[in-house]
């Protein structure tokens, strides 16, 4: 049987402590040169020496703890007129999808086509023998479920 398509179990996020994280400046370690110069924490009245006070004042803000939220990312699935492997979102098992050819827009404009041509006989019928000029579904082998479905026009 398939594998489940799960993904990792999300590892709880360690509470900090209530320090502020590190400004994009000391993280990056761009902007060095930064017009003010901010005062450190021990140096207490940095306008009144002659230095310039910060831009903006901090603003005092409250870490409130709370579970970690799993983030499913689903990515557009693309279907081909070739088996796709895939996490099937009915049965939740990977799987390779089986194939259902069936007759399409390109396959009545062949047949169409052939008719204006003079084949109207029986040979304008081919087409619908082609599966290379058939829409192709994709199903789960697993639960029979409709996965998707490729057009050719």
């Amino acid at each position: 049987m398939g594998a489940t398509c799960r993904g990792p179990a999300m590892a709880a996020v360690p509470s900090a402590p209530n320090v502020p994280p590190p400004s994009y400046e000391e993280t990056t370690g761009i902007n060095n040169s930064a017009p003010y110069p901010y005062a450190t924490p021990g140096e207490a009245g940095a306008a009144s020496k002659g230095g310039y006070a910060p831009p903006y004042p901090a603003q005092p803000y409250t870490v409130l703890p709370g579970p970690a939220a799993a983030v499913n990312t689903v990515y557009p699935l693309v279907f081909h007129d070739r088996p796709v492997q895939m996490c099937c979102p009915s049965c939740n098992q990977m799987v390779v999808t089986q194939l259902v050819h069936h007759a399409g827009a390109l396959t009545w404009l062949s047949c169409g086509g052939l008719c204006l041509l003079g084949c109207w006989i029986g040979c304008c019928f081919i087409p619908f023998c082609i599966d290379a000029l058939q829409d192709v579904d994709h199903h789960c082998p697993n639960c029979r479920a409709l996965l998707g479905t490729y057009r050719r026009l």
